[in-house]
Parts: structure tokens; C-alpha cells; sequence
């Protein structure tokens, strides 16, 4: 088994519940992956900002970013690869909600640049929520007069309402204009047609000449579905919803709350799935 490239979404992934991992574990694990010359990858839904400030205590830099599901990939902070929706995009978005959502039920974020955009209508309590997520907040009276590149449009629900039909009348009103997916916590993210965190894995490899054969990822929700049918070596983890596990059949060794990411790459490392990955992978 070689392996060159290591992904892995951060929420319900690698995150534990409070949104913590083991620090000295990654730090050792990291240690190891560059010995090994294997690049390790956080694709998350998450701002890049947001994304990179959870690897503060191991230090960001060791890490490579793709962030805003795929929309922006972001090496030592350079830019890599970027892709913006254009406010016709944006304002046909809005005009479909007002449409068929006539209370306005939902949140829209806009995530961009310089940080995300909510409406100037929004109490301090939603704001409050929108910063557990982004780090800069900002409010608008008109998101039309943003002056910003949007990596990605949000519509945000109550927790515990099914988004999936959602997604079904996106994908049905924008076809192939737009990218819609699921990304957990009752949220919906539209981006640039054919954006995804495949699309970013794609491009780091590209650039450092790693096929998908010798990549691996991790994910637990439908916003890592391409990612994770790219990769040679997916792991869903065990705490994802079933759908993921009928689409993916591989699990990591545990869950997010028990470590499953970096229990499953030190086995990877140790070689303790070659005869496992030869049988599943190879087939």
C-alpha cells in the first residue's frame, strides 16, 4: 500500500463533538507523515480561517487546506486554487428562497475572503451561532452589495429538519449551473458548478504529482461523498449517517469522539490493513 496524500474532513471526522482533537497524538502523527513524505490535508466546509486556526496548537503550516468544500485550497497561505460564485448566481439563489420559502426560515451566509455575511436582520443570538463557525462576521443590509469574492453560498435550517429535499430542489432549479450539497448541521452549501473537495484533492495533486491511488480520506457526511470516491483508500466514519455507509463501505477503526481518524492512519502507517487493502481495496 502507498500512500502520498492523507485527507480528512474536520467535523464529525476528525473533530471531536467540542470541536477538539488529540493535539500531541497529531503533532507525533505529523512528525511521522513527514518523515514518510506524506502530505496531510484538511478538506472541510469550514472558511479557510476557521478551518486552519483548529491546527493552532500543532502548527497550521504543517497542514494543507481545502476549505469552503473544495472552493478554496490554500497551501502556507498561498492561495492554490480558487472558485467564486458571481452575484447573478447569487441573486438567482435568493430569488428562488424568497419563492418558495416566503418566511424566510432559514439563514443565508455567504461565505467570502474577508470573512461571512449574514443579514443586518439577524439577532445577536443567530450571530453568536454563525461566529462558532466563522471567525469574522459581517451584516449587510443588501447581500447584492457585497463587495467580496463568494466561495460559497449557505442556507442554514433548525437542526433536526431533513435538508435533503432541499437539495433535491436546488439540484432541480440549477441543474449543472451550480453545486449543491449537503454539509451537516441542517446546512446547505451551494458553490461554483463542479466544486467540490474531489476538485481539491485534484488540484493538490496536480501540483505535486500524486494520483488518487495513493490517496486516502476520511469523511462522515454527503459533502465528502466525491472525495471519498476518488481516493483510493475512503474511510467513513462510524458515527455518519447510514446513507454514507451504503456508499462507502469502508470504517474507520473508531468514531469521531474516540479517535477514529488518527487510529486509522497510524494503522495505515504501521502497515496493519495491507492485507485488508489488498483483499477490499484491490478488488
Amino acid at each position: 500500500m502507498t500512500i502520498k496524500l492523507i485527507a480528512t474532513d474536520m467535523d464529525g471526522t476528525l473533530l471531536r463533538d467540542d470541536r477538539t482533537f488529540d493535539y500531541a497524538r497529531m503533532e507525533d502523527l505529523l512528525d511521522e507523515l513527514d518523515a514518510k513524505g506524506i502530505r496531510f490535508v484538511a478538506a472541510s466546509g469550514n472558511q479557510y480561517k476557521k478551518l486552519r486556526s483548529y491546527f493552532n496548537p500543532v502548527n497550521p503550516d504543517r497542514v494543507t487546506y481545502v476549505s469552503d468544500n473544495g472552493a478554496l485550497v490554500m497551501n502556507h497561505d498561498e492561495v492554490i486554487a480558487e472558485s467564486t460564485i458571481t452575484r447573478q448566481q447569487i441573486d438567482r439563489v435568493i430569488a428562488w428562497n424568497n419563492s418558495v420559502n416566503p418566511g424566510m426560515e432559514n439563514l443565508i451566509v455567504l461565505s467570502g475572503h474577508n470573512g461571512a455575511y449574514v443579514s443586518n436582520h439577524a439577532t445577536p443570538e443567530i450571530i453568536g451561532m454563525v461566529k462558532q463557525f466563522y471567525p469574522v462576521v459581517h451584516q449587510v443590509e443588501k447581500f447584492k452589495n457585497i463587495e467580496d469574492n463568494i466561495f460559497r453560498f449557505t442556507f442554514v435550517w433548525e437542526q433536526g429538519i431533513d435538508v435533503h429535499q432541499h437539495i433535491q430542489q436546488l439540484r432541480a432549479e440549477f441543474g449543472e449551473e451550480l453545486h449543491t450539497t449537503g454539509s451537516g448541521f441542517g446546512t446547505v452549501d451551494i458553490l461554483a458548478p463542479g466544486v467540490n473537495k474531489r476538485t481539491g484533492l485534484e488540484q493538490l495533486g496536480d501540483i505535486w504529482g500524486i494520483k488518487p491511488e495513493e490517496m486516502a480520506a476520511f469523511g462522515d457526511n454527503g459533502n465528502d461523498l466525491e472525495m471519498l470516491r476518488y481516493v483510493k483508500y475512503p474511510f467513513v466514519m462510524p458515527n455518519a449517517e447510514d446513507f454514507m455507509k451504503v456508499r462507502i463501505d469502508n470504517l474507520a477503526v473508531n468514531d469521531n469522539n474516540h479517535n477514529g481518524v488518527l487510529d486509522t492512519i497510524e494503522a495505515l502507517l504501521a502497515g496493519a490493513f495491507d492485507d485488508y487493502a489488498s483483499k477490499i481495496f484491490d478488488k
